[in-house]
């Protein structure tokens, strides 16, 4: 089975996954270090955070190479974007040949306050993420909101939002847990 964890940047999918990867049986991908592998191995970047800002037939192409990858793992939960804001605008994350393709079973969307995701990408000094206000924040939580539901669609896959507080990721690691069980 595979799985879709998402959430924008800063609202704390590592940590939560790392809890969640100890306790069940899925190993855990992130769909964008694949892409950024794929892509430094051919010198098109430097840092995981030029991706976004590459042509957007580039993403398309890396997106398909890290789909079809992927597609061949079972017992996954895959860390990504349901969207991606590049400077032409919103970027589906998972276009309809990849959740095609990934054949996945669930969507968990981790969100926070906008405010708490910002004071923790300000603390983050190992990422080059574009500043972002409160107000941006909003709004791209609201399009992964519309994407995922679009996504389902293709997939027939539940969606689950997941809230994840300050201070303790088990919370939310434990939702996602037994969300991860009641798929099965």
């Amino acid at each position: 089975m595979r799985v879709i964890i998402t959430g924008f940047a800063g609202v704390g999918k590592s940590t939560v996954l790392e809890l969640v990867s100890k306790g069940t049986q899925y190993d855990v991908v992130n769909y964008g270090t694949l892409m950024f592998e794929m892509a430094k191995e051919i010198n098109l970047v430097t840092n995981r955070d030029e991706l976004r800002k590459l042509a957007v037939d580039t993403q398309i192409n890396l997106q398909k190479k890290a789909s079809s990858a992927i597609g061949r793992m079972d017992n996954v939960i895959i860390d990504t974007h349901m969207a991606i804001k590049s400077p032409r605008g919103y970027l589906p994350g998972l276009p309809e040949w990849v959740v095609r393709e990934l054949k996945v079973s669930a969507f968990f969307l981790l969100e926070a306050s906008p405010g708490l995701i910002r004071a923790r990408r300000s603390k983050d000094p190992t990422r080059h993420r574009d500043d972002e206000s409160e107000d941006d924040i909003e709004e791209h939580q609201m399009v992964n909101r519309y994407y995922a539901v679009s996504y389902s669609v293709f997939t027939g896959a539940t969606v689950s939002f997941i809230t994840n507080p300050e201070g303790d990721p088990s919370v939310a690691a434990g939702k996602m847990i037994k969300g991860l069980k009641n798929s099965d």
